[in-house]
């Protein structure tokens, strides 16, 4: 999976391509680990328009995100879901454990 950052204002936008999956987890890790600490940074957005298939770890990942971002007064949401990617979120519920956009 590649992931590209951007910054908007207080948003930091990782944009997401290819497939969500375990195989995932260090580059994920790696992206979110960089805008954490960012004092000027007070949302991050996800930006799934490219994923195309994600798996049950990575709405594991999500979730150790949005604990690790709310520990630090951040708040994580969920854009351009589609496909089956908005389907598994809605099956999973997540739409009450994210903003969704």
């Amino acid at each position: 999976m590649l992931i590209k950052e951007r910054t908007d204002g207080s948003a930091s936008w990782l944009s997401l391509e290819g497939r969500f999956d375990f195989h995932s987890h260090r580059d994920f890790r790696t992206a979110y680990e960089v805008v954490l600490p960012k004092a000027e940074i007070r949302e991050i957005v996800l930006d799934f328009r490219q994923v195309d298939y994600l798996d049950s770890s990575a709405l594991g990942m999500l979730l150790l995100l949005r604990e690790k971002a709310e520990a630090v007064g951040k708040k994580v949401k969920l854009a351009n879901l589609s496909g089956s990617v908005k389907q598994v979120m809605e099956i999973a519920n997540f739409g009450k454990l994210f903003t969704i956009q």
